[in-house]
């Protein structure tokens, strides 16, 4: 037999080779317990356990809050409070910004840096106003009824003298296909846009939140008041994320999409634009798809 199979097989014959692990009473010697063992089996159940014993220590600390504590990992309160922080920033600076423009035309007024020109011209639009609440004209019934009649009808009637623009860009609510136009001939004086259920549901502008709840017919619904008379409405949500009275920014989530209520065939977002009362066309100022 070569030198190399015989190192080779005095290296297995000590891996091998049997030992008995004993346990005896001091006392009197009894034999309390005993265990065949090999330097293999002590060798593999060792590895065994330190294998198993990181695998778990790593699992406990990955899928706990344990993880917290480590250094490098950042805890979910602290992620919490830089989305706070941030959105306090935002809003801190367009305080700032109001601020500074206010500023800037009190100091015009104080320097008389002023058109002289302009104050004239409003002064004299202004001098040829009547104010018609101080003239009492009397009304037929006849007539009264006739005034009721024509301004429901040119709440709803869109004409050229009507249209009005949108003096700043809307953010797209959502994206999506559109399953039904704007169609004031069927009294449909929104756009349908199909969406994935669960899709989250953006504010196209900042403002202010006026109506924020249920009804039968379109489920969750959210009203927002925007500057310049501007009205947007969100219909047909699976839930609400803002409440009457809250202040909105420009893409903020404030719905989830979804199928609520009696006048719905699926998920999809009903959304309306109002301008001083008339129905605009949301196609012609905000690209859906």
């Amino acid at each position: 037999m070569s030198t190399k199979k015989k190192k080779k097989a005095t290296f297995w014959k000590r891996w091998l080779a049997t030992y008995r692990f004993v346990i005896l009473r001091e006392e009197t010697f009894e034999e309390r317990f005993s265990l065949k063992l090999n330097r293999l089996n002590v060798f593999l159940v060792v590895s065994l356990s330190v294998i198993i014993l990181i695998s778990a220590t790593f699992l406990v600390i990955s899928r706990t809050p344990l993880k917290e504590y480590i250094p490098g990992y950042d805890s979910s309160e602290l992620r919490r409070q830089a989305i706070r922080n941030n959105y306090r920033l935002d809003l801190l600076q367009q305080t700032l910004l109001r601020n500074q423009q206010y500023i800037t035309s009190v100091n015009k007024v104080l320097r008389g840096d002023l058109n002289l020109k302009e104050l004239e011209a409003q002064r004299y639009v202004d001098s040829l106003q009547i104010d018609t609440t101080l003239v009492d004209f009397p009304t037929s019934e006849a007539d009264s009824l006739l005034r009721v009649d024509v301004a429901q009808d040119d709440k709803y009637n869109v004409l050229e003298s009507a249209i009005q623009t949108v003096p700043f860009v809307l953010f797209p609510p959502v994206s999506g296909t559109i399953s039904q136009e704007y169609d004031p001939s069927v009294e449909h004086y929104a756009v349908d846009i199909v969406v994935p259920r669960s899709s989250p549901v953006k504010a196209v502008a900042e403002g202010n939140v006026i109506f924020s709840g249920w009804t039968t017919e379109t489920g969750y619904v959210i009203i927002i008041n925007h500057p310049y008379n501007i009205i947007s409405v969100y219909k047909h949500n699976a839930s609400l994320n803002v409440k009457q009275g809250e202040a909105v920014e420009t893409g903020q989530v404030i719905a989830i999409a979804g199928n609520s209520g009696t006048m719905t065939t699926g998920p999809h977002l009903h959304f309306e634009l109002w301008s001083d009362g008339y129905a605009l066309n949301p196609v012609e100022f905000i690209e859906f798809e």
